[in-house]
């Protein structure tokens, strides 16, 4: 367990994933990340990678080949390297294994770097193309956060999701894991949601969000504590929590992928927001935690 700590936060983060587990007030003890309970989700902040959501039937066509992953790829299950580690910072690297290889048939390498700084946590993604064809993938971040923060202040309904700009958001719809991008919706979030376990009846509200920079918060007027994601390029968003299950938690997810679309051929070059990275080259995304 690699630990990151200022006079504000207390961070932790494990090797196995490379995820956030925790992140603590000292003060007063109050625990912002979900723990974990297998009841309801047994995950804290799993790394997307490298696909984001479920792929038809569990499977890719790629160069003539058929290839198995499952849901949201491999990354969250395997061990990462630490690379670099102080009070504030710490970074960690996946590279290709004969295990991934047989699932994902690319050498890569990823870094994730996780920086403090006052109440923010940074968190930084980079991936690196070492073959000599374009690698074709997805990334993206999963954290959950306590609804509601503090047990004994208020319950799940009192709390809110505030998203900035302010406007009307084009909504990609779920049909069972599957996108349904040719039918999107409209989701008013001029004015905060307020949060209610039906919401997520339909699995995650995933909002398109044109990689306009974009601010996410879940707080409650009961006091003042709660959090707020800022991505600044990412194509969509998910935010999700299990129904019917009435978990206290909610997931904001910073996503550059999505799930396999109900038209999709299989052909992961054809994949709906694929990102595609030439030889040699880097792929950097990037997303800020504010703790408050």
């Amino acid at each position: 367990m690699i630990e990151l700590k200022n006079a504000d936060l207390r961070i932790k983060l494990n090797e196995s994933g490379a995820e956030l587990t925790s992140v603590a007030a000292p003060e007063d003890g109050l625990e912002y990340i979900w723990q974990a309970d297998p009841k309801f989700w047994g995950r804290h902040a799993p790394v997307l990678f490298p696909i984001v959501g479920r792929l038809k039937d569990d499977q890719y066509q790629l160069n003539g080949e058929t290839y198995q992953m499952t849901q949201h790829g491999f990354a969250r299950n395997q061990k990462f390297r630490v690379l670099d580690h102080d009070d504030t910072h710490a970074v960690f690297q996946l590279q290709a294994s004969d295990e991934t290889l047989a699932k994902y048939p690319f050498e890569f390498d990823l870094q994730i770097s996780f920086t403090l700084d006052a109440h923010t946590l940074s968190v930084a993604y980079q991936v690196t193309n070492p073959n000599d064809q374009t690698m074709p993938f997805s990334i993206g971040g999963h954290p959950a956060f306590n609804v509601p923060l503090n047990p004994v202040e208020g319950d799940f309904s009192d709390y809110h999701l505030t998203v900035a700009p302010k406007k009307v958001y084009p909504q990609v719809p779920l049909v069972g894991p599957y996108n349904d991008h040719q039918h999107e919706k409209m989701l008013n979030l001029t004015t905060p949601l307020t949060l209610d376990h039906d919401l997520f009846d339909q699995d995650a509200l995933i909002l398109d969000l044109d990689h306009v920079e974009t601010t996410l918060m879940l707080s409650t007027p009961l006091n003042d504590h709660g959090v707020a994601l800022t991505v600044e390029d990412a194509p969509y968003v998910g935010i999700w929590s299990p129904y019917p299950k009435q978990a206290p938690f909610v997931c904001i997810e910073p996503w550059w992928g999505i799930a396999d679309s109900l038209e999709s051929d299989g052909d992961f070059n054809h994949k709906l927001g694929i990102q595609t990275l030439q030889p040699q080259q880097q792929f950097t995304a990037n997303y800020q935690i504010r703790f408050f």
